[in-house]
C-alpha cells in the first residue's frame, strides 16, 4: 500500500473534472456570485440607459417637423454616434466582468497546484488527467470531491488571497 492515504484512491492515473472543482470549491462559487452582482450592476446600467436613450429618440422624433433637414439630420446622426459609442461602452464593460472571471480562474487553478500535488503525492499516482479526455476509468480515480476538500481546507473562498494572516 504505497503513498496511500483514507480517501485517497490508490490508483496510476487519477482523473479530475477542472469545471466542477472550480465551481463547487468555496472560491470559484465567490467568484461567481461576485460576476453575478457585476452582471446585475451592468444589467441594471443597460436598461437605465436604454431607457434614456428611448426617451432621447422619441424627442428627437418629436422635434422633426419642428426643424430644418439639415438640422435634423445632424442631431440624428449625433444620436446614432452616441447609441453606438454607448454600444461599444457596455460591451466594454461586459468582457471586463468575462476577463475577471477568467482571470480568477487561473488565479485559482495556480494556486490549487500544491494542493493537486500534494493529492497526487499522497496517492503515489504517476498522473492526474482532466475526466473529460478520458475513455474510461474507474469512478474511484476520479479526485474531484477530495480535491475541493482540500483545496477549500487551503484557500477558502480565496477572498483573503495575499493576505500574510490568512495562512492556513
Amino acid at each position: 500500500m504505497q503513498g496511500g492515504q483514507i480517501g485517497v484512491p490508490l490508483s496510476g492515473i487519477l482523473t479530475i473534472q477542472p469545471e466542477r472543482l472550480f465551481s463547487e470549491s468555496a472560491f470559484g462559487q465567490r467568484v461567481a456570485r461576485e460576476l453575478e452582482a457585476e452582471g446585475a450592476v451592468l444589467t441594471a446600467e443597460n436598461r437605465r440607459i436604454e431607457a434614456e436613450l428611448r426617451a432621447e429618440e422619441k424627442d428627437l422624433t418629436r422635434r422633426r417637423g419642428e426643424m430644418e433637414a439639415e438640422a435634423f439630420r445632424a442631431l440624428a446622426d449625433a444620436f446614432d454616434e452616441k447609441v453606438q459609442e454607448t454600444r461599444r461602452e457596455q460591451d466594454r464593460k461586459l468582457r471586463e466582468i468575462s476577463e475577471m472571471g477568467e482571470a480568477a480562474r487561473r488565479e485559482f487553478f495556480v494556486a490549487s497546484l500544491p494542493v493537486l500535488q500534494g493529492i497526487l503525492r499522497d496517492s503515489g499516482a504517476g498522473a492526474i488527467l482532466d475526466h473529460s479526455s478520458v475513455f474510461l476509468s474507474s469512478e474511484a480515480a476520479d479526485v474531484t470531491e477530495l480535491a475541493i476538500t482540500r483545496i477549500d481546507a487551503v484557500l477558502g473562498d480565496g477572498s483573503q488571497a495575499g493576505d500574510p494572516t490568512n495562512e492556513p
